[in-house]
């Protein structure tokens, strides 16, 4: 059990508290946190999950091309540039390694293009009203650094894959090392992301961040119950 399904059963629990023992206080605070933590709940499932006439929901798996293309171009013009692949040519394969290591350039690449569009598409969906409430798109910095690191550990898992290294050597060995190269290992990159789906990547970027978004449920809860105690001592 998640703490999303922990903070909405402790909220209805306290709704009939309140409401079996005739107590207005503790059923008004359970009342407004339920409906606080219920709110984001649904927010965080429309997140990932096509609901019918519910514009903006499903917006992760609505963007995954856009996701894609954002990694493509990440990939291209950091990871794999003309100039990195020169360098690497010269280094590693003139040195006679069966594989090429771009662990080091992986970790002086800048992964925030990936993580933009990835705000840019919670921020398009029906879950930015939500995050209006905790300080709109700086509450999703908290997700930057887990999501860079573990974008940046698939990558090199991609990269240290045998059918890589070996497309990529065969490359390289080619005898006009120019731009050609480039474009074939654009063409690699493009077939091993074309054979992400949609579902692939909600999965992926579920995986990333569910952990912080149970929080948002339970601040969600808190604040809907500290409104629910506002509103019943001024009222």
């Amino acid at each position: 059990m998640n703490k999303s399904d922990i903070t909405n059963i402790i909220t209805i629990l306290l709704l009939a508290f309140g409401y079996a023992n005739g107590n207005d206080l503790v059923y008004t605070i359970g009342l407004f946190a339920f409906s606080g933590a219920i709110t984001n709940t649904l927010a965080i499932h429309m997140l990932f999950e096509k609901v019918p006439f519910l514009y903006g929901s499903g917006i992760i798996e609505k963007k995954f091309e856009a996701f894609k293309d954002s990694i493509h171009n990440l990939i291209m013009n950091q990871f794999f540039s003309k100039e990195n692949l020169n360098k690497f040519y010269e280094v590693e394969f003139s040195s006679a390694k069966k594989t090429i290591d771009f662990e080091k350039i992986l970790n002086k690449t800048d992964f925030t293009p990936a993580y933009d569009s990835l705000k840019e598409a919670v921020m398009q969906s029906s879950f930015s009203g939500m995050l209006g409430m905790f300080g709109g798109e700086s509450a999703l910095e908290p997700l930057k650094e887990p999501f860079v690191e573990k974008l940046k550990k698939s990558i090199i898992d991609i990269s240290n894959s045998d059918s890589f290294q070996k497309i990529l050597n065969e490359t390289l060995k080619s005898k006009d090392l120019n731009e050609d190269i480039h474009e074939k290992i654009s063409l690699v990159v493009d077939n091993r992301l074309n054979e992400l789906t949609p579902k692939m990547v909600k999965e992926m970027v579920q995986n990333i961040i569910k952990e912080y978004l149970g929080w948002l449920v339970i601040w969600g809860a808190v604040f809907g119950g500290l409104i629910g105690l506002i509103s019943k001592l001024i009222g």
